[in-house]
């Protein structure tokens, strides 16, 4: 299973629907906010990735899973870690958690294809399959 790594945000008042809770989709906008954090404790950036090594991450896939909803002013911990690493493909897991009770509000997984600028398929630099894999085996 993944090494999850923890990221808070605070939902805001634009993040809620005519009923009070999150907009659906904002749990992707967090997933990505989980993904980046996620990267940048293990000491890779995104922006690198694409500046030095000409390489992107594409989201090929996304799902989520809605259990409760969340509503204004929550502290949320979004919790990511990768599922699988296979090639130039990746799936990244996520569980979205109500910090105040500890109660589990979604989960979801993307798929990503690494691409360059070309958007042709590519190997993933080795800096970070490194990185991955060893949060994979832990």
């Amino acid at each position: 299973m993944a090494q999850w790594m923890e990221t808070r945000v605070r939902v805001r008042y634009a993040e809620t629907d005519q009923m009070g809770v999150v907009y659906h989709a904002n749990y992707l906008v967090w997933f990505e906010v989980g993904r980046v954090e996620f990267m940048r404790s293990l000491g890779l950036e995104y922006r690198r990735l694409e500046e030095d090594f000409g390489c992107l991450i594409s989201v090929v896939e996304a799902q989520a899973r809605y259990k409760l909803p969340a509503r204004y002013d929550d502290d949320l911990l979004i919790r990511t870690g990768i599922l699988m690493l296979r090639g130039s493909l990746m799936r990244i897991g996520y569980e979205i958690v109500r910090v105040a009770d500890g109660v589990l509000l979604a989960t979801g997984e993307t798929t990503h294809m690494v691409v360059g600028r070309d958007m042709k398929r590519r190997a993933l630099p080795e800096p970070y399959e490194r990185a991955f894999r060893a949060m994979l085996e832990r």
